[in-house]
């Protein structure tokens, strides 16, 4: 896979004047079953987060209230999303680094993950990623 199947995702949105409802079902609006969900909250301004890669996770980064910028790195190209929409996500595919920064004050990013947490698929370190990406 390679950065240009890591793209916008557009969630269903139902309108209505006491509130607009968006929900997401695995293998219908992302391309996998949906084993594990987490959300980053309270990042004080300035500082960042992800800054990894995984080497089989698939995930779905959503902006569930605010904004931040996701930067997508394949070891070739870069992209760079802003999130700010709750029915807005980004398809992340596996070997992709991550970055995430410019969180609003506010800010919640929630993240759907293909499987539970496995330390062993992380790559923390970036010079490991473009090894492995080369």
């Amino acid at each position: 896979m390679s950065i240009e199947d890591c793209k916008l995702v557009e969630f269903p949105k139902i309108t209505d004047v006491r509130g607009n409802l968006t929900f997401i079902e695995g293998q219908r609006h992302i391309p996998f079953d949906i084993k594990r969900v987490y959300y980053l909250y309270d990042v004080p301004g300035g500082s960042d987060r992800g800054a990894h890669a995984h080497r089989g996770l698939e995930q779905v980064i959503i902006s569930m209230a605010g904004s931040f910028d996701l930067l997508l790195d394949d070891g070739k190209k870069q992209k760079k999303f802003q999130l700010n929409r709750s029915y807005h996500g980004v398809y992340v595919c596996p070997m992709t680094w991550r970055y995430l920064d410019n969180f609003s004050s506010g800010a919640v990013c929630m993240v759907l993950a293909s499987a539970a947490y496995d330390e062993a698929d992380y790559i923390r370190d970036y010079a490991t990623f473009s090894a492995e990406t080369a």
